[in-house]
């Protein structure tokens, strides 16, 4: 494990640059929130939003590094550094190509992406109008964020974090100054959030170059079809994909059936959602960009201690954090929403009714966890098949349920669903790494006293925690200080518990 410490200063990179962006996120979104409310309006950026989102998830969130770093940590352990930089110049080059066509293709079946991610917006509608003007200036987003992670996965294996991940957050420096600056001039404000998008993925894409210069690389698009490397790269590209990206697939399939319900719905899960993500990101993401090279040299350098040691060691911190973390979004889902979001356009209802998504999507938050901690450990080894299998049967699952609890519980349903839907996926993930001979086992003790000490803080909170009603009448600077007060205390109460526990790494 002494190479897991003095490699841990790579985690903090991310950490830091992790939880920059998330808190950028949550004033974008309490701009939004404030500025626009739970709208058609509101609802339909969030839709046109949801697909360059999603490809900002999977490339500059550390899913496309899943295909990439293994790769170039490869020739990294083998001091082959020409080797990793033709190779990453074929990457660059074919990935630009295909990210082309992609988004052409998208820009000409729009409608066609509309209908399909909001089924219940009916063509010619309002709503369907509007989003459809926001994807098309939305989607070329995917061509820069694709370029940004190639960029990002080289310094990654270079064990450079920081700057791939302060990254992410000029994203929602460009919305926030679009929202705030651009909106006012425009007779629909919603297109000054879409150009935001657009103008983000170009600065995302221009601020890394000048840092992968620095290491000795010089940029060239080039195809190389022939090379037997990229092809098989590219084979194992979109089963990596599909696999890692499992949960932004479910949050897709909510937004989803939620067009099928009432005006606002969409808005109200996606704030939960954007809650639920601020911890998923700070320590699932975090986590994971910085375990796939650490776990990747443990296999190619045949130390399969070392690998077992630095993934109970993540494993154990997901555990430690994330199921406090998830109690207290439960129990506070209403004050917090009410802080961040309420205004003359976001009302009581509205808060209300975020805090039920937001309820089972904190259901959800240590499976999801679970999930970004496991997966660097089978992309390291090479296996894209299992997360892959694994992953569909989320999916479908997902979807089925929700199916069949949108009727009983309307939108908490959908979020509930996902909490299920994610938690068997970490347990069947936990379950095919041991059957590969990774163990986990040293994580057991502190699961149950964890889960304990974070059962009780949560029944603490839930005694002494005020009605939203109450929440949403306070001032900004009491509800800072209620709320302040009550995360601390719940936090102090759950580490006395822990401590008194004293759970063991065996």
């Amino acid at each position: 494990m002494n190479s897991t410490r003095s490699n841990r200063r790579g985690l903090h990179s991310v950490a830091f640059g992790t939880l920059l962006s998330r808190v950028l996120g949550f004033i974008r979104d309490l701009v939004i929130a404030r500025l626009f409310g739970a709208t058609i309006a509101t609802d339909a950026f969030v839709i046109a939003f949801r697909i360059p989102n999603l490809m900002r998830r999977l490339f500059a969130e550390g899913t496309l590094a899943l295909a990439l770093v293994p790769q170039f940590t490869t020739y990294q352990a083998r001091n082959d550094i020409a080797g990793l930089h033709a190779l990453a110049d074929r990457i660059l080059g074919t990935l630009a190509l295909l990210l082309a066509v992609l988004t052409l293709l998208g820009l000409v079946a729009a409608p066609l992406l509309v209908l399909l991610f909001a089924p219940g917006f009916d063509p010619g509608s309002e709503s369907y109008t509007l989003t459809l003007t926001l994807l098309r200036l939305c989607l070329p987003y995917l061509f820069f964020i694709g370029l940004t992670a190639v960029a990002g996965a080289v310094l990654n294996s270079y064990q450079h974090f920081l700057v791939p991940a302060l990254t992410p957050a000029l994203l929602n420096l460009s919305i926030i100054g679009s929202a705030l600056l651009l909106a006012p001039q425009l007779e629909q404000p919603m297109v000054a959030l879409a150009v935001g998008v657009l103008l983000g993925g170009m600065v995302q894409c221009a601020v890394q170059w000048p840092f992968v210069r620095r290491l000795g690389w010089r940029p060239r698009l080039r195809l190389g079809w022939r090379d037997s490397t990229l092809r098989t790269w590219l084979n194992s590209l979109l089963p990596t994909l599909l696999g890692a990206s499992v949960t932004q697939l479910n949050l897709l399939i909510d937004s989803l059936l939620a067009s099928l319900l009432i005006a606002g719905t969409i808005s109200w899960l996606y704030y939960a959602e954007r809650l639920m993500e601020f911890p998923l990101g700070l320590l699932g993401v975090a986590l994971g960009i910085w375990l796939t090279p650490q776990l990747t040299r443990w296999h190619i350098t045949a130390a399969p201690e070392n690998f077992s040691a630095t993934l109970n060691w993540a494993l154990r911190w997901v555990i430690l954090l994330g199921l406090p973390a998830a109690v207290g979004l439960a129990v506070l889902a209403s004050p917090i929403l009410a802080l961040l979001f309420a205004s003359a356009e976001f009302g009581l209802y509205d808060v209300e009714q975020a805090a039920w998504a937001l309820r089972g999507y904190a259901v959800a938050l240590p499976p999801l966890l679970l999930v970004k901690v496991l997966a660097p450990a089978f992309y390291s080894r090479a296996d894209h098949r299992t997360p892959l299998i694994i992953g569909g049967f989320s999916v479908a699952l997902n979807l089925g349920l929700s199916l069949a609890l949108m009727p009983l519980l309307g939108h908490a349903g959908i979020a509930l669903a996902t909490a299920i839907a994610s938690g068997l996926q970490a347990l069947l993930l936990l379950r095919a790494l041991h059957q590969t001979g990774v163990s986990a086992t040293a994580t057991r003790n502190w699961l149950l006293h964890s889960a304990i000490a974070a059962a009780l803080m949560g029944v603490g909170l839930v005694l002494i925690v005020p009605s939203p009603a109450e929440w949403i009448t306070q001032n900004t600077t009491t509800a800072v200080l209620n709320l302040t007060g009550f995360i601390l205390g719940g936090a102090s109460g759950y580490g006395l518990l822990l401590w008194l526990l004293r759970p063991r790494y065996a």
